[in-house]
Formats: structure tokens, C-alpha cells, sequence
């Protein structure tokens, strides 16, 4: 309150300084509502993320009807990472990618972009036998697998249902092959004063247990396995590359080659890129991408480095029984 009594030029001083005070404590009062505001929005947007809201294609929605009116175009694909059930690569996005790309009206043709160290050989093969599947459903969309850096075990066990396949002279392809990896802790535990304690029913039920000693009986199962899993693989690429393989016994030892080799191997038919294949190739130079976008969640766990542990203890536990076609 300014006294009444007081000469004018205090009390209009005063009165500014009131006035002043006033509005310095309405915008902090602002402020602090937009910050709350802030926040409760970017809490919602991580929740939203983590139960599959936003930044995952609808599941009951096609998303390819959102690039319709880009006119004819080269449709691709990737198959990028590790190919596994919760991975980028996984066999769901990838199918569903590639039914997306089919069912476009202005798909010309399909790169299938491959960027991949291997993995399950479950889903490489549910990719293989949907590409295959696809391609007698379309015949008049070709399919073609272009390798980046790495096109080795499951990501080649993909590529060869294409109708070719297509590298760079310094890409690494092959690994036609399967692999049982774990360790051995026994000798560890022994030093450690550490006691093994498992109860079982069934006789092999600690088949490749790594804390128990390695029994002869169960290496020679596991090797069997390998070997079925081995033949599966060298089956499915005879059948997609067919005569154009060359009589090589290196070709299914599990060695890797560079793309230029690999052409002379016939496990790769012509050096190219996406953009050659899309441009001299399909002749649709334009490309639209139909692989599924990570959310939001996904890629703030990578920037927070969760995926990476969260990936090691998974590899380090499962490691001694995860086949991998490598």
C-alpha cells in the first residue's frame, strides 16, 4: 500500500516498483506452469513409446499408403543388425516391411539392403521363405539383395532369396556355417572352492551346461545338430543360387570373401548400390524406404547405452545354447 501522504513523485515510484514486482512473479508463475507442462508432456511421450503408441507402424494399418503418391518408385527394405526375435532385424519387421512394399501399387521393384553379421537361423529363415513366398505372389516385382558392408551367415541365408544379389568389391560375404558358443567354468569353480548344485529329470537335461564338466555324448549331439543345420543352410543356397555357384568345397566352410571374390564364387552376381540397382536396374530411380522406424523409447535406450548391456547379458547367459548359422 503507498501512503497517501506521501509526496507524488514517491508514490509514483513506488507504485512502479509494486506494479514491477507484480509482473516479475506472474511470469515466474508461467514459466514454471510451461515447465510443468514440459515435463508431463515428454513423460507421456516415453510412456507412450515404451507400450508401442507411437514410433512403431500401426499393426492393423498399412503405412505404405502414406508414400502412394510418390509415383513409381524402387522400394527397399533393410536387414541391419544382428538377426534375432527383439532386434532391429528381427524376422516381424522385416515381413512386415516387405509385405508393405509389395502391396504398394508404384513399387517396381524390391532392394532388399542387407547390413548383417548373421543370427537365428529361425528367422533368417521365416525372411527367406516369405521373399520366396512373395516373389511367386508378385512375379512381376523382382526382388534383389544388395549387400553394404557385411553379408555373412543369416544375412546371406536372406539374400539368396533374391533374384540376385549385388555387392560392393570391398563388402565381406559368406560364413555359410553354424556355431554352438559358450565357455567352460569348471576349472574356475574348482580353484574358487565353488560347488556345482543342479537336480535334473532326464538324463541330458544339462546338456551344455557350462558349470558341469563337458560330457563326450553331448558334444557328439551338438555336433550332429550343427551339421543338420549346416546342410539346412547349404540347401537353401543351392536352391536360390543355383548354377551359378561354382565347384568350390571352400564355398560352405564357413569362410567369408570379398564382394569381388564373391562374384567369382557365384555367391554374388554384379557389383552395384542401392541407387545403382533402383536407377540402371529396376529403372524406378527413386527410392522409398519401407523399413519399420525404431520408437522413441528404442532410440533413447540405445543413446542411454541399455540396449548395449541389456544385449551382453543376454549373449553371455544364452551363449551356451544359441545356435547361430555364421
Amino acid at each position: 500500500m503507498t501512503d497517501p501522504t506521501a509526496p507524488e513523485w514517491e508514490r509514483a515510484i513506488l507504485e512502479k516498483v509494486a506494479l514491477k514486482a507484480l509482473e516479475e512473479q506472474r511470469r515466474a508463475r508461467q514459466w514454471k506452469a510451461l515447465f510443468r507442462l514440459l515435463w508431463f508432456f515428454l513423460v507421456f511421450l516415453l510412456f507412450a513409446a515404451w507400450i508401442g503408441w507411437i514410433g512403431r507402424p500401426d499393426k492393423e494399418t498399412d503405412s505404405s499408403v502414406g508414400v502412394v503418391g510418390v509415383g513409381k518408385h524402387t522400394a527397399v527394405v533393410d536387414v541391419e543388425g544382428v538377426i534375432g526375435p527383439e532386434s532391429r532385424a528381427s524376422s516381424e519387421r522385416v515381413i512386415k516391411a516387405l509385405n508393405r512394399a509389395f502391396k504398394n501399387p508404384n513399387t517396381q521393384g524390391i532392394v532388399v539392403r542387407i547390413n548383417s553379421p548373421g543370427g537365428s537361423p529361425v528367422h533368417a529363415g521365416y525372411i527367406n521363405d516369405e521373399i520366396r513366398r512373395l516373389r511367386a505372389k508378385h512375379p512381376a516385382i523382382p526382388v534383389y539383395a544388395v549387400v553394404e558392408d557385411l553379408c555373412a551367415s543369416g544375412g546371406y541365408y536372406i539374400a539368396v532369396a533374391a533374384d540376385r544379389i549385388y555387392v560392393d568389391k570391398a563388402s565381406l560375404v559368406g560364413s555359410i556355417g553354424a556355431i554352438i558358443g559358450g565357455f567352460g567354468f569348471v576349472g574356475s569353480m574348482e580353484k574358487l572352492g565353488i560347488e556345482r548344485r543342479a537336480y535334473t529329470a532326464g538324463t541330458n537335461k544339462d546338456f551344455l551346461d557350462p558349470f558341469a564338466p563337458e560330457k563326450p555324448e553331448h558334444r557328439e549331439h551338438a555336433k550332429k545338430m550343427l551339421e543338420e543345420i549346416h546342410q539346412q543352410f547349404i540347401n537353401t543356397v543351392k536352391q536360390g543360387r543355383g548354377k551359378r555357384l561354382k565347384d568350390s568345397p571352400e564355398i560352405f566352410s564357413g569362410l567369408v570373401w570379398t564382394g569381388e571374390k564373391s562374384i567369382e564364387l557365384g555367391l554374388a552376381d554384379a557389383l552395384g548400390s542401392t541407387e545403382y540397382v533402383a536407377r540402371e536396374v529396376v529403372k524406378a530411380e527413386k527410392v522409398v524406404d519401407f523399413s519399420p522406424d525404431e520408437s522413441v523409447f528404442e532410440l533413447l535406450s540405445k543413446r542411454l547405452g541399455t540396449s548395449f548391456g541389456e544385449g551382453f547379458a543376454r549373449a553371455f547367459w544364452q551363449a551356451a545354447s544359441t545356435v547361430q548359422v555364421r
